[in-house]
């Protein structure tokens, strides 16, 4: 197996994980500190939420219909279809866990099941939410999608604590197997 795939197959596991941990202390607020405008980019919890929830459909149905059909992929295809990287898809955190929980599933499947190195090594021709047409590494856009995920659990992470709630364990380190010596 490539380097490259047993990665993306390890970012998955900490995908699922932090998510996980995130949506388990975002559970903890009440619904007014949920939809409180924090001055984060996308306003507040539930906000980034759903941001993060949107690029994920964005990104993987593209890889489901702009690289090749992968089988554990067609559930994306049933959630909501965005208008704007700010769309609430899911009001209620419930709603957004469920959703959260079968991405996150669906994510791990295919990256354990259906990518392959090949993949890998191809261009992913796409057009963005505003149309223009790109071409670009697969690999690389996939770790893009991982840091997007990372980056906007970091923001999360720091909205939580201002309302006093720890997520716990963060970092990518504590998914990685210990090397035997």
């Amino acid at each position: 197996m490539s380097i490259m795939l047993k990665h993306i197959r390890l970012l998955s596991g900490y995908n699922a994980r932090f998510n996980c941990q995130v949506f388990d202390t975002a559970a903890r607020l009440s619904e007014s500190e949920y939809s409180a405008d924090r001055g984060a980019f996308f306003k507040s919890v539930s906000g980034t939420l759903n941001h993060l929830l949107v690029g994920d459909i964005l990104w993987f149905t593209r890889f489901h219909n702009d690289f090749r059909p992968f089988p554990a992929l067609v559930p994306v295809l049933s959630m909501p279809v965005p208008k704007a990287l700010d769309d609430l898809v899911f009001s209620t955190l419930d709603e957004l866990r469920m959703a959260r929980d079968a991405m996150d599933a669906m994510i791990s499947q295919w990256a354990c099941e259906d990518l392959t190195a090949a993949d890998l090594e191809q261009n992913l021709t796409y057009a963005n939410t505003k149309g223009i047409v790109s071409s670009r590494n697969f690999a690389e856009v996939i770790m893009h999608v991982f840091n997007h995920q990372a980056h906007h659990r970091g923001q999360m992470s720091t909205l939580l604590m201002q309302f006093g709630h720890d997520v716990g364990v963060t970092d990518f380190l504590a998914d990685i197997p210990v090397a035997n010596a």
